[in-house]
C-alpha cells in the first residue's frame, strides 16, 4: 500500500532521438541492426531502450535517465543500454513498482526494422522480466519529413505502465 492507495497504476511517457554517425554500429532494441551508420550517444545510443527507460522512470515517478545515468559520468561511456535497462528494473524493484507493459514506436526512414522486431521484443522482455506479450514495438517512417525523414537521425517514444 502506497499513500493509502493499494495497486497504484501508472503511466509514463518517453522519448529519445540520435543522429545517425559513420563509424558506429547501429544498436536499437539490444539488436545489432546491419546499415552503413550508428547512433551518435554517450551510450551506446540505443533510442528504443532509451525511450522505455524513460518511460519506466516517469510512470514510477523516479527522476529520468540522466538523472541515473549521467552522460557525464565515464562509467556510462559504449555502455549498452540494456545493462541501463537492466539498472532501471532494479530501481523500480527496489521501489516497489512492477512492469505492467511497454507500447513503443520507432521513427526511422531507413533502415527497414520490420524484421529486427521480434528480437528486440525479446532483448527487452528479458531484461525486464516480463512476458514478450507486455511489450509492443512498432516501427513507422515520417513519409521522408523532419531529421528523421532526410535519415539525419532515429527517434523512438514510449509508453510504459508499471503498478505497486
Amino acid at each position: 500500500m502506497r499513500n493509502g492507495i493499494t495497486n497504484d497504476f501508472r503511466v509514463g511517457i518517453g522519448f529519445d532521438a540520435h543522429g545517425l554517425v559513420q563509424g558506429r554500429p547501429l544498436i536499437i532494441g539490444g539488436v545489432p541492426v546491419p546499415h552503413e551508420r550508428g547512433l551518435k550517444g554517450h551510450s551506446d545510443g540505443d533510442v528504443l531502450t532509451h525511450s522505455i527507460i524513460d518511460a519506466l522512470l516517469g510512470a514510477s515517478n523516479l527522476g529520468d535517465k540522466g538523472l541515473h545515468f549521467p552522460s557525464e559520468d565515464p562509467i556510462y561511456k559504449g555502455i549498452s543500454s540494456l545493462i541501463l535497462l537492466e539498472k532501471t528494473f532494479d530501481i523500480l524493484d527496489q521501489n516497489g513498482w512492477r512492469i505492467s507493459n511497454v507500447d513503443a514506436t520507432i521513427l526511422a526512414q531507413k533502415p527497414r526494422l520490420a524484421p529486427f522486431i521480434s528480437d528486440m521484443v525479446s532483448h527487452i522482455s528479458k531484461t525486464l522480466s516480463i512476458a514478450a506479450t507486455r511489450v509492443s514495438i512498432k516501427v513507422t517512417s515520417t513519409d521522408y519529413m523532419g531529421f528523421t525523414g532526410r535519415e539525419e537521425g532515429i527517434a523512438s517514444c514510449c509508453v510504459a505502465s508499471v503498478i505497486s
